[in-house]
């Protein structure tokens, strides 16, 4: 079966797993990592800190794919963690490399999004092919699956190597393979405007922003804040460009 995307239809959809399957960068996470026991963290603190973060992230990412800068790796998502606990702490953090390789393996409490099985069963039951491609490594990628108690089956692309990394283009053109669709009949879920959805929709594949930070509220088509909304805004067709040029500001 297929899911309408506008005038078009999809057979499969491509999610990102941080922040879009299983939550990510949160302020319990961050907790966690930084001060288990320590004092609490100001959760509104925390949470302008990573709207923020994620926004410098996506514009870092954007200008390596877009060759201004050399593309964002694993080591750029390490650098832009440890720039985000400075963010949260202040100032920076004397063992950040620990707190960074914490934060990328978690041992905490364990969160859940409760609108992702629901969304998983529905694509299942509508026999939609759902696969993960993210950028983090593939180690950290199995174990948030597993401790989410999410099939690790799903994924079908990671950001180390030896496979290529979204948001190049290459990386959406394998996963789409990898189920078994061309690009233009598999859609994106993600969560990061410019190197999420707006990389994939230059690869060829349709899009929609899932926005559960509330950091691109300008977008005013194609973004959800939730996946109950999912097959809504497939219908619909997908996210523009209304956020305008990444900026540096």
């Amino acid at each position: 079966m297929t899911l309408p995307f506008g005038s078009r239809e999809i057979d499969a959809i491509l999610f990102d797993l941080d922040d879009v399957l299983v939550p990510f960068e949160t302020p319990a996470a961050w907790q966690w990592a930084w001060r288990p026991q320590g004092p609490v963290l100001g959760e509104r603190r925390v949470r302008s800190a990573i709207r923020r973060s994620l926004k410098a992230w996506d514009r870092r990412r954007w200008a390596g794919l877009t060759g201004r800068a050399p593309p964002a790796d694993v080591g750029a998502l390490r650098e832009h963690l440890t720039a985000t606990l400075s963010a949260i702490a202040g100032h920076p953090v004397p063992e950040a490399e620990a707190v960074v390789r914490r934060f990328l393996k978690p041992a905490g409490e364990v969160e859940r999004y409760t609108d992702v099985p629901p969304a998983l069963e529905r694509m299942r039951t509508a026999n939609v092919r759902v696969g993960i491609l993210t950028p983090l490594p593939g180690e950290s990628a199995r174990w948030l699956l597993h401790r989410t108690q999410l099939p690790e089956s799903l994924l079908v692309g990671v950001g180390d190597p030896p496979g290529p990394s979204p948001p190049d283009r290459a990386a959406f053109h394998a996963a789409s393979e990898r189920l078994g669709a061309p690009v233009e009949r598999v859609a994106y879920v993600g969560d990061l405007f410019w190197s999420d959805v707006r990389a994939a929709a230059r690869a060829g594949l349709p899009a929609v922003l899932l926005d559960r930070h509330e950091a691109w509220p300008d977008v005013q088509v194609g973004r959800i804040t939730d996946l109950g909304s999912l097959e809504s805004a497939l219908a619909a067709g997908g996210t523009g460009a209304e956020a305008g040029a990444p900026s540096d500001g």
